[in-house]
């Protein structure tokens, strides 16, 4: 293992940087050469690499998105595409890659495992939807915006005396509405692994309207839709006038918290002790404060995770 290369692809998030740093500067302190790949799996199959070195890496830690940038690759999913970025990842001599990214890219890693290249994958994504590991890179920080916002909203909603539905990322995991409304006393969380019943939404505003309380926050995962719907429908059965906030790709951005750039830091540097220990189609993770990595086959498998027990606990205090 001489030679190390790295990407970021999918959705940008938070620590990403941290963790391209960890990769290339680990590498060099155990003697490898570390070539970055612009723009993903495109840029691997374009042969977008350039050799990195510690400046190339410098200040980049406390920043947001991904140095590499990232693109989504409609040809990379074809044979012929992966043939082409094997091609690519000889010319450069590459011996091993670290890929930076969501469930997608994991894919893709060991697709290119599978044609004879040692991969690692580090989990990259605000969603925190990769349920082998209990935390993502980059999920810490997309809750910590949303609570900034969950701030913000408060005090307009409270001088208005609205309540006030909060959009946040999460398609298939409600993972940011479900931290971020614990954390920030949402009196409603609503996302799609759980039926919610608008009657019981309505039923905590009207409780809360009658005791005094002057402004109500709702999170909703992106995922379950339908916020300018629910709205309207929340105004007609409490009169509670209902505004909708969609706070979007405001939560991929800015500066990572430090959990998120400690995570990727370990991450980054045990991805490159793994490559020279030979090992190869592994997905790194956190276990409580332990660092783990599993198959790729085992990543794919645990698709159930949700956090049940947290979302009861938000219902309790929400009353």
């Amino acid at each position: 293992m001489k030679t190390i290369g790295v990407l970021t692809s999918g959705g940008d998030s938070p620590g990403m940087n941290a963790a391209i740093r960890a990769v290339v500067r680990s590498g060099i302190y155990n003697g490898c050469k570390i070539v970055g790949v612009k723009q993903g799996y495109h840029g691997l199959i374009k042969g977008y690499m350039e050799e990195m070195n510690l400046s190339s890496v410098a200040d980049i830690i406390h920043r947001g998105g991904t140095m590499l940038q990232t693109a989504r690759s409609e040809e990379f999913l074809t044979e012929e595409g992966r043939q082409k970025a094997m091609y690519a990842i000889n010319i450069f001599g590459i011996d091993g890659l670290v890929v930076i990214g969501g469930d997608g890219s994991f894919k893709g890693a060991q697709k290119l495992n599978e044609l004879g290249i040692p991969t690692i994958g580090l989990p990259g994504t605000i969603d925190n939807d990769l349920r082998y590991t209990e935390y993502t890179i980059g999920f810490d920080t997309a809750v910590n915006t949303v609570l900034d916002a969950i701030g913000r909203i408060r005090d307009t909603s409270a001088s208005h005396g609205r309540a006030n539905i909060i959009e946040v990322m999460g398609r298939h995991c409600g993972d940011i509405a479900l931290y971020a409304g614990l954390a920030g006393g949402a009196e409603s969380i609503i996302v799609p692994e759980v039926e919610f019943k608008i009657d019981q939404v309505c039923s905590k505003l009207i409780k809360g309207r009658n005791r005094g309380k002057l402004h109500s926050i709702i999170l909703l995962a992106e995922g379950v839709g339908g916020a300018m719907e629910i709205s309207k429908e929340i105004e007609e059965k409490t009169g509670i006038e209902t505004r909708v906030t969609i706070l979007g790709h405001i939560q991929r951005g800015g500066s990572p918290t430090a959990f998120d750039r400690i995570l990727a830091s370990k991450m980054g540097a045990r991805a490159v002790e793994l490559l020279l220990e030979g090992k190869k189609n592994r997905a790194l993770g956190i276990n409580g404060l332990e660092i783990i990595d599993v198959d790729f086959v085992d990543v794919f498998k645990q698709t159930d995770g949700f956090h049940q027990k947290t979302y009861d606990l938000a219902n309790i205090l929400s009353i």
